[in-house]
């Protein structure tokens, strides 16, 4: 299993909207980088959901149930898009600012390539922001 963090403005597509929909197509993405990042899920891989822009904070979880495939909003047909399915909510919102001070997320994607909105997680990543999202 792999892990990723999946980027969404809130006021297009917020995390309430996702639990409403269960399984949602993701799709919009027109960063080629972001692209190869949605063609390397697999079903059962993991995402962090993210509000950007207004909230900036990793708010829930959810799980790939179908991979990659042609985005039918892209009319170029060179974009993909994957199913995803809400699994729950953070017990706390882990915000960007708790992630920048954290010395164990110093290398995260989030960080580095901060307009990315698709991107891969490791595991040490991926569990640090659970711990911080319990205390």
């Amino acid at each position: 299993m792999k892990y990723w963090l999946l980027k969404s403005e809130p006021s297009t597509w917020s995390w309430e909207n996702q639990v409403k929909e269960g399984t949602s197509m993701w799709d919009g993405v027109r960063n080629y980088q972001a692209r190869n990042n949605l063609k390397s899920m697999k079903i059962g891989d993991l995402c962090y959901f993210y509000h950007s822009i207004t909230e900036k904070s990793v708010v829930g979880i959810v799980e790939i149930v179908k991979e990659f495939y042609t985005d039918p909003t892209d009319k170029t047909e060179k974009f993909v898009a994957v199913d995803v399915k809400a699994v729950k909510k953070l017990n706390k919102k882990v915000t960007l600012e708790q992630i920048k001070k954290n010395k164990k997320l110093k290398n995260i994607s989030l960080l580095r390539q901060s307009r990315l909105s698709v991107m891969p997680l490791n595991k040490i990543e991926w569990d640090e922001i659970i711990k911080i999202s319990k205390n």
